[in-house]
C-alpha cells in the first residue's frame, strides 16, 4: 500500500503531460493528470493542429488561381466563408480532444479538470480545495503568449484567441517575426487581409538559415505583405469608428482592425506554488531541469515548453516518454537534442535540420555549401514567379551533412525523410549516390552542386 494517493501526479494534459501520464500508467503506476483548460494542450487545442488546418485552407486561394492554367474553369470571383472554415477546424479540434481524453481514460489515468498547485515536494491542492499527495509530480504546463506592456495592449489578441475571430480582419497588424507571426501573416494574406508585420529588429525567424529566411522575406513582400522593422510598440488607441491606431517607434502610426501579438511565449509557472517545494526557476520563469528532466526538488520533474529548452511538440512528447520510461518503466533513456528538424508553415513553407551555414562556420571554420535555386515545375506552368531554395551545409573535409535547409512547396514533408539522413551522419556522397526520383522537387536534394 503506497503512502501517497498517486504514484504520479501530472499538472498539464498537453502533449508532454499526456504522453508521460499514459506511459507511466502502462508501466503500472497510479496516475492522475490535472488540466484546467482542455485535454490536448496548446498544440491540439489552439496551436499547431488548428493552425495547420488554416494553412491548408489558405493554400486554396493560390491553388484555385493556378488551376486555370491547368485547364480548370474557376470563376474570377470566389466566395470564402471564414466561419465555415473556423467551425470545421474547431470541430476537428473537438474530435482530437475527445480522442486524447479516451486514450488517457482507457489507460487508467484519472483526469481532473481543475487547477493544481504544488504545496510541497509530494503534496498539491486542487482548485476545489481537495488536497492530494503523490510520490512524483510532473510539471507539464507548457507556455503562454507574451503580451507587450504598452498602453492599450488589451485591445490586441494572441494566437490563443485568433481561432475565435468572427471574421477575417480587413487590416491586421502582427507584432513579431518568429514562426507564429510569419505563419499567420501568410494565412491572413491569402484570405484577403492587408497584413503588416512589425518587429523590434530587422531579422525575421532568428535561428533559421539566413538564405532561407531572406527568400521568405522576398517572397512575402512580393505577395503584398508589409514589413516594418526596428519598430517598438508605443501604444494602441481605439478610434471612434472601432479601428485601432497603433503607434510605434521609427514609423508613422497605422490604423488596423486587429492587432495580433506574436511576440514569443513564456513558461507557464506563475501561481503553481513551485517555490513551496524548492523548485528552481530561471530568469524566464522556466523550470530548471537536468538531462533526466529532474528539477531541484528530488520528487518533481518537468517536461515540454515549461522548461524552455526546445519548444516543439514532438520534443515534449519524447521528454514525457523518457521521463515515464526512466522513472516507472525501468528503461532509463534521455532525449537527444541534436539535429531536431523544424518547420515554418509560411507561404511557401520553410524547413530545416542541423546547423545553419553561419553556425557551421562558427563551429568548424570552413564548410562546403551546396544549393539549388529553382522554380518548381507547377509554378512554371502556373506562371507563378516564385522560386524554391534548397541548401546543404557539409563538413569541408569529411563531407558529412551538417545541415539541410529549404523553402518551397511541401518543404516540411520532404525534409522529414531527409532529416533521417542528417541524423544518421550521412555524407554528401551518400546523397549523390542516390538515384533521383524524377520528376519531383525532392530530387534536387540528390542533385545539389
Amino acid at each position: 500500500m503506497s503512502d501517497f494517493d498517486y504514484d504520479l501526479f501530472v499538472i498539464g494534459a498537453g502533449s508532454g503531460g499526456t504522453r508521460a501520464s499514459r506511459v507511466a500508467a502502462a508501466h503500472g503506476a497510479k496516475v492522475a493528470v490535472a488540466e484546467e483548460y482542455r485535454v490536448g494542450g496548446t498544440c491540439v487545442i489552439r496551436g499547431c493542429v488548428p493552425k495547420k488546418l488554416l494553412v491548408y485552407g489558405a493554400h486554396f486561394a493560390e491553388d484555385l488561381k493556378d488551376a486555370r492554367r491547368f485547364g480548370w474553369d474557376v470563376p474570377e470571383h470566389l466566395n470564402f466563408d471564414w466561419k465555415r472554415l473556423r467551425d470545421n477546424v474547431m470541430e476537428e479540434v473537438d474530435r482530437i480532444n475527445a480522442a486524447y481524453t479516451d486514450t488517457l481514460t482507457n489507460n487508467g489515468v484519472e483526469i481532473i479538470l481543475d487547477r493544481a498547485e504544488v504545496t510541497g515536494p509530494h503534496s498539491l491542492t486542487l482548485g476545489s480545495g481537495r488536497e492530494v499527495t503523490a510520490k512524483y509530480i510532473l510539471i507539464a504546463t507548457g507556455a503562454a503568449p507574451v503580451v507587450p506592456e504598452c498602453p492599450g495592449h488589451e485591445h490586441g489578441i494572441t494566437s490563443n484567441e485568433v481561432f475565435d475571430l468572427d471574421a477575417v480582419p480587413k487590416r491586421i497588424l502582427i507584432a513579431g517575426a518568429g514562426y507564429i507571426a510569419n505563419e499567420f501573416a501568410g494565412i491572413f494574406n491569402e484570405f484577403g487581409a492587408k497584413v503588416t508585420l512589425i518587429n523590434r529588429s530587422d531579422v525575421i525567424l532568428r535561428g533559421y538559415d539566413e538564405s532561407i529566411r531572406d527568400r521568405l522575406l522576398q517572397i512575402s513582400m512580393m505577395k503584398g505583405l508589409d514589413f516594418r522593422f526596428n519598430a517598438t510598440f508605443q501604444g494602441i488607441e481605439q478610434q471612434p469608428d472601432g479601428c485601432l491606431r497603433v503607434s510605434m517607434t521609427g514609423h508613422e502610426p497605422i490604423d488596423v482592425d486587429c492587432v495580433l501579438f506574436a511576440t514569443g511565449r513564456s513558461p507557464n509557472t506563475a501561481g503553481l506554488g513551485l517555490a513551496n517545494a524548492g523548485v528552481e526557476l530561471d530568469d524566464a520563469g522556466a523550470v530548471v531541469v537536468d538531462a533526466d528532466n529532474a528539477s531541484t526538488c528530488d520528487s518533481i520533474y518537468a517536461v515540454g515548453d515549461v522548461t524552455n529548452r526546445v519548444q516543439l511538440t514532438p520534443v515534449a512528447i519524447r521528454e514525457g516518454q523518457a521521463f515515464a520510461d526512466t522513472i516507472f518503466g525501468g528503461k532509463p533513456h534521455r532525449v537527444d537534442y541534436e539535429n531536431i528538424p523544424s518547420a515554418v508553415f509560411s507561404h511557401p513553407p520553410m524547413a530545416g535540420v542541423g546547423l545553419t551555414e553561419a553556425q557551421a562556420k562558427n563551429k568548424f571554420g570552413s564548410v562546403k555549401v551546396y544549393t539549388s535555386d529553382f522554380r518548381p515545375m507547377k509554378n512554371v506552368l502556373a506562371n507563378r514567379n516564385e522560386r524554391a531554395l534548397y541548401k546543404m551545409v557539409c563538413h569541408a573535409e569529411s563531407g558529412v551533412v551538417l545541415g539541410l535547409h529549404m523553402i518551397g512547396p511541401d518543404a516540411p514533408e520532404i525534409l522529414q525523410a531527409a532529416a533521417v539522413a542528417v541524423k544518421a551522419g550521412l555524407t554528401k556522397d551518400a546523397f549523390d549516390q542516390t538515384v533521383a526520383l524524377h520528376p519531383s522537387m525532392a530530387e534536387e536534394l540528390v542533385l545539389l552542386r
